[in-house]
């Protein structure tokens, strides 16, 4: 089970299908970024695609040379602008795929716009999510709560997703879900009720042993997003932000203009693909290494006489040009998170935090708390945070002292919104994703507390699970579903989200629950 390679697979086919030749793709904003994961734009190039379009960009160039392969997901807009697209054809043929399931009438909609017969091809794709790693995959989406209840638009697009990931990886599975969370039951629900309408689509070659999928929901372990991260791809995420890939470096002190907004892919960087699970201090000397064997090659360039070193020089240039790349931006990016650590006494902030986790004695903990909210170092969001893990931990031990923090909080100027949020923040902290995975490998999943949905149940150890956790997944899980994938033979896991949270994205999922709640 590969869901990067499930995406993969699907553009290759859409450009394979329209034959040779020069093509444009024409994409919306969100399969733009499901494409951009898993393809660099040149190894599309190199496919003969030589033009990437949004079928909502106006006065777009008319060139009928160009086949058109289409790749949208099968929204309203996206409909009534294909066929307005199609009324004025801009390109030569057009092939037309969709991300989910599109309904027989939106395809009358389509054959009646077509008066010029350009269409060739109208097929289903299921790649409605962002392929994030090959076990990991996001939807993207903040805020599924309204009243500790769905959002309907979100509940619907979490639907369209997750189903979208089961027929992409081919799995028709057996679903489990938190019995504690409403929203759990109703997504495990809705998933089951698309199943059975679509039957046709889920009629896959049946495996001695069926798939799992289990539906999880944020608010069972508040206090994982809430802890700093010391692994690269966490650590870069909790203090830079990952976006699609992306990350914004404009703010880094003394940035040069092309560093400004980097990409982080383990597809197409080696050296993030080898060290995205290792800790911060491994990767300081895997960064020093790299470097050093930068300069060696350096210095062999620099030694250009003959004829015949130019010729290597210039054979080689490519990959030392894509090293000197991958130096500058690592290094940077390694520089800007030490920067960070040093400047906001993260290491102190982050020990604090994983004994609060493990609940180390209380009084002491109370007065590093109080010493690092009276710190000027001390980011807001780290104050925050120290005082939710507090409340999450102590809000039952007699001599606790959460309104003398909250007061420390506004004292310190963090915004009251911030810290109603930590009066309210989701009081049980239960299991960990790595117990949870554990017990289920292991047949001791609760069925009391981990029902199945229908009257079948799973009498073999699970082989094909695909987890989704409702109101976001953390790279922090991630590497623990990761690390399960390496060390245990036959259990292939999947992990997904609403989203894939840092603690700041983790508070304004909390905030906008809340201020639904107050509204």
């Amino acid at each position: 089970m590969n869901v990067i390679l499930a995406v993969k697979q699907y553009i290759s086919k859409m450009i394979e299908g329209c034959g040779g030749g020069m093509k444009v793709l024409l994409m919306d904003r969100e399969t733009t970024s499901v494409v951009s994961m898993v393809y660099a734009q040149s190894e599309i190039l190199q496919k003969e695609v030589y033009l990437f379009e949004r079928i909502d960009t106006s006065g777009r160039e008319t060139m009928k040379h160009l086949n058109c392969i289409v790749y949208l997901r099968p929204t309203r807009e996206n409909i009534d602008l294909l066929a307005q697209e199609l009324r004025m054809p801009k390109y030569g043929l057009y092939f037309i795929y969709f991300s989910n399931v599109i309904s027989k009438q939106d395809v009358k909609i389509l054959a009646e716009a077509d008066d010029q017969e350009v269409v060739r091809e109208v097929q289903e794709f299921y790649g409605d999510y962002i392929a994030v790693n090959p076990h990991l995959f996001s939807l993207n989406l903040v805020g599924c709560c309204q009243n500790l209840s769905w959002s309907p638009p979100v509940l619907s697009r979490t639907i369209q997703g997750l189903t979208s990931v089961l027929l992409s990886l081919k799995k028709c599975p057996m679903i489990r879900y938190q019995n504690s969370s409403e929203m759990a039951r109703r997504l495990a629900d809705s998933v089951r009720q698309v199943i059975g309408k679509e039957a046709a689509l889920f009629e896959f070659r049946k495996t001695d042993v069926p798939p799992i999928l289990l539906i999880l929901d944020r608010r069972d372990d508040a206090v994982t997003p809430l802890l700093n991260q010391w692994t690269y791809q966490a650590m870069v995420h909790e203090l830079l932000t990952i976006n699609n890939n992306r990350i914004n470096l404009s703010n880094v002190p003394g940035i040069t203009k092309d560093l400004q907004e980097v990409v982080l892919s383990a597809e197409h960087d080696e050296f993030y693909s080898n060290n995205m699970y290792m800790n911060f201090g491994e990767i300081g000397s895997n960064i020093k290494e790299l470097m050093e064997e930068f300069q060696k090659k350096s210095k062999s360039h620099a030694k250009v006489e003959s004829i015949a070193d130019m010729k290597a020089f210039v054979e080689t240039y490519p990959q030392f040009k894509k090293m000197s790349g991958t130096v500058s931006k690592h290094v940077t990016i390694v520089g800007e998170l030490s920067r960070l650590v040093g400047a906001h006494l993260l290491l102190e902030v982050s020990e604090t935090e994983q004994e609060i986790a493990c609940q180390g004695d209380h009084s002491a903990l109370l007065q590093r708390i109080r010493a690092l909210l009276a710190s000027d170092k001390v980011r807001h969001i780290d104050m925050l945070r120290l005082v939710m893990l507090y409340a999450l931990r102590y809000e039952s031990h007699s001599n606790n002292d959460l309104a003398g923090l909250v007061d420390a909080l506004r004292h310190r100027g963090v915004s009251a919104e911030h810290r109603a949020g930590v009066e309210n923040v989701y009081t049980q902290h239960k299991p960990l994703l790595t117990t949870l995975i554990d017990n289920l490998i292991k047949g001791k999943l609760k069925e009391a507390s981990y029902p199945y949905l229908g009257t079948s149940q799973l009498r073999d150890r699970p082989q094909d699970i695909i987890i989704f956790i409702i109101g976001g997944c953390t790279y922090e899980e991630s590497l623990a579903v990761h690390t399960f994938n390496k060390t245990m033979p036959g259990v292939r896991i999947v992990l997904g989200g609403t989203c894939i949270h840092n603690s700041k994205s983790f508070l304004q999922e909390v905030s906008m629950a809340i201020s639904h709640q107050a509204g």
